[in-house]
């Protein structure tokens, strides 16, 4: 259904509508900027991702293909922004503060699951872009291989396969640590 409305969107878009994007805008705002900030850490470069993607989609409106769904075709442009970002800062990337503790969690559970989210955060940051993308995508926007592979534009055999890659980094960076 979802992809119908974005079709429809996309056709009143082009055909002189503003509010049509702007729905897409309030759709997808969300997440993009959570693939942003997941690939970069830091919520201002990922505010600056999230603006530069629907500027860029706004202007190439007209080749986006509609046989394809459009949160791929977006999530794509996000993934890419969020790669030249990390291109041209090289792999330092900042630290994002996030609260995810569970509300009944004691102070002593409070300190052991954010010491693992944070070595699991910063195990993720440590990955190549191309396997760090299959992550985010994965495991923090909840995406199908087939999806995933329509995002970054390569088949789902390839996501398989970089995915099993990034989850073997990731176990030994976190053995290595003594994180698990």
């Amino acid at each position: 259904m979802s992809e119908e409305i974005d079709a429809a969107r996309v056709r009143d878009c082009l055909a002189g509508d503003p509010q049509a994007f702007a729905a897409l805008v309030e759709q997808y705002e969300k997440p993009v900027f959570n693939v942003a900030v997941r690939m970069l850490r830091n919520p201002e470069d990922a505010r600056d991702v999230a603006q530069t993607v629907f500027l860029k989609a706004y202007q190439n409106l007209s080749s986006y293909d509609p046989r394809f769904k459009f949160y791929s075709w977006i999530y794509r442009m996000a993934i890419n922004e969020s790669l030249n970002i990390l291109r041209v800062r090289g792999r330092n990337a900042g630290q994002v503060d996030e609260q995810l503790a569970a509300d009944d969690a004691g102070p002593t559970e409070l300190l052991a699951e954010g010491q693992l989210r944070d070595a699991v955060l910063d195990a993720v940051q440590k990955l190549k872009p191309e396997h760090r993308a299959v992550i985010v995508l994965r495991y923090f926007v909840d995406r199908s291989y087939e999806d995933m592979g329509q995002i970054l534009g390569i088949e789902a055999s390839t996501v398989k396969s970089r995915l099993y890659e990034a989850r073997q980094q990731l176990k030994d960076q976190l053995v290595s640590r003594g994180a698990l």
